[in-house]
């Protein structure tokens, strides 16, 4: 790295007084294998190990890569072990601050190191999704002829903020979000290490589901949390980190809510119950606490997709869609974001109007499958496309449908044994009602009998 004056004063400082700077800073890990999470990206012979030296001979150097992930999920963090581990030129530069004239005067640099010294250089580019197409454009010549080898890390779709020349001469490399038990090892590390606190304060068991929660899978937000807290304790004269210490620091109820056990099921419950019952109030209630407690988004999701069809149906056939369009849409963004997405679908579902006739209509019919009230299909209806089936008369007599004038022909359609048989009852709320014309108006043109 090439710190400027101020850089490297403030440098020399946390070197010799580690304590003044932040738990987060402090924690970083200082080789891959200190690294929490995103084990499918360190396996050996991965891009990274490569970066760090680790198997990097040969004819084939380290690629360039792209790191995109959510925030807190080490995407600085890997850039600076691959900083501290590798005996190459390291350079860093934020898109936030840099332009195109701060690119090339990095560039220009690595050709001299790699034509005088034969030191290669690593260009750590953080933020590049604010840079523009034309300074974007202007790393090409450097990452294509390997005068650099860049580390990008973004927040954001790759493939719609990075430009693709530059996407397909890098490796694009996807960290994901922390596991519970990920933030939960950090955290124990830093209450016990010598960089961190040392062992000064403790940990209950229900402060620190606290901070999973909180930490939403961020070792950053975590490890901020934790400092604050901490120093909250000890200025109390208390050894330990108290789940009210804790929600004074933050600023930040704890939401009574076990992901894995009754409250998951009775909150997501409870928000299912209120769409079906129109109380849209109480569905958003429900839904805030599943936010707030750090609930999977996809999982809440899941549950909407459920409802538009167990409790809504065909009364409001845009319900469905809806739904199935915020799974899509919280898989792409999550959270924050996704409360957004999740708070509109889950107003659409409770506003709608209500039917569970197609979910009584398939219970039905499988409650007879079950029984096994089946029966041959009517020859009539079977295959009839291959040789000799005229020959057993399948598919004799059929009367094909569009031949009519109103579509419809008069003929059965079920097995014998079911022909009066009436599973979808539908209701006439919403657009449902004219799906239950349309059935009255079916069943007497096929010469049903009316139930």
């Amino acid at each position: 790295m090439e710190p400027d004056l101020f850089t490297a004063a403030a440098e020399e400082r946390q070197e010799k007084d580690p304590a003044g700077s932040p738990l987060a800073v402090r924690m970083r890990p200082r080789t891959l294998d200190e690294v929490v999470g995103q084990q499918h990206l360190l396996k050996p012979g991965s891009p990274l190990r490569r970066l760090v030296g680790e198997g990097a001979g040969g004819p084939a150097g380290p690629s360039s890569v792209i790191l995109w992930g959510p925030p807190g999920t080490g995407k600085t963090t890997l850039a600076y072990v691959v900083s501290k581990a590798t005996n190459k030129r390291f350079v860093e530069l934020s898109a936030i601050t840099a332009g195109v004239k701060e690119v090339r005067a990095v560039i220009d640099g690595a050709r001299r190191a790699t034509g005088g010294y034969g030191k290669e250089t690593v260009l750590f580019l953080d933020e590049i999704h604010r840079f523009s197409k034309a300074q974007q454009d202007s790393l090409l010549p450097a990452v294509e002829n390997r005068w650099v080898t860049l580390i990008a890390a973004t927040t954001e779709n790759p493939y719609f903020s990075v430009i693709s020349p530059l996407l397909s001469r890098s490796l694009l490399l996807t960290l994901e979000p922390l596991t519970d038990d990920d933030v939960r090892g950090l955290l124990r590390r830093a209450l016990s290490d010598e960089r961190g606190l040392k062992d000064a304060v403790t940990l209950p068991g229900d402060t620190e589901d606290h901070f999973l929660r909180i930490a939403g899978g961020d070792a950053r937000r975590a490890l901020t949390a934790l400092e604050a807290a901490a120093g909250a304790a000890l200025d109390k004269g208390e050894s330990e980190i108290s789940l009210t210490t804790l929600e004074e620091t933050v600023d930040r109820a704890a939401v009574t809510y076990d992901r894995d056990g009754d409250q998951h099921y009775d909150v997501a419950s409870a928000l299912i119950k209120s769409i079906r019952g129109s109380d849209v109030d109480a569905a958003l209630h429900y839904l805030a606490r599943m936010i707030e407690a750090g609930e999977d988004p996809r999982f809440i999701a899941r549950r909407l997709m459920i409802s538009a069809s167990e409790d809504i149906g065909l009364a409001d056939p845009n319900a469905l869609p809806i739904a199935v369009a915020a799974a899509q849409a919280v898989a792409m963004i999550g959270f924050p974001e996704a409360a957004l997405t999740l708070s509109h679908a889950t107003i659409a579902l409770a506003l709608a109007p209500k039917s569970n006739a197609a979910t009584t209509a398939i219970g039905a019919a499988l409650d007879d499958v079950r029984k096994g009230l089946a029966g041959a299909v009517p020859p009539h209806l079977r295959d009839g496309h291959y040789k000799g089936a005229a020959k057993l008369g399948h598919a004799q007599g059929y009367v094909y449908p569009h031949d009519l004038a109103e579509g419809i022909a008069e003929q059965q359609y079920a097995p014998d044994a079911l022909k009066d048989r009436e599973y979808y009852t539908p209701t006439r709320h919403g657009a449902e009602a004219r799906y239950a014309d349309a059935v009255e108006w079916t069943r007497t043109r096929l010469g049903r009998k009316r139930s």
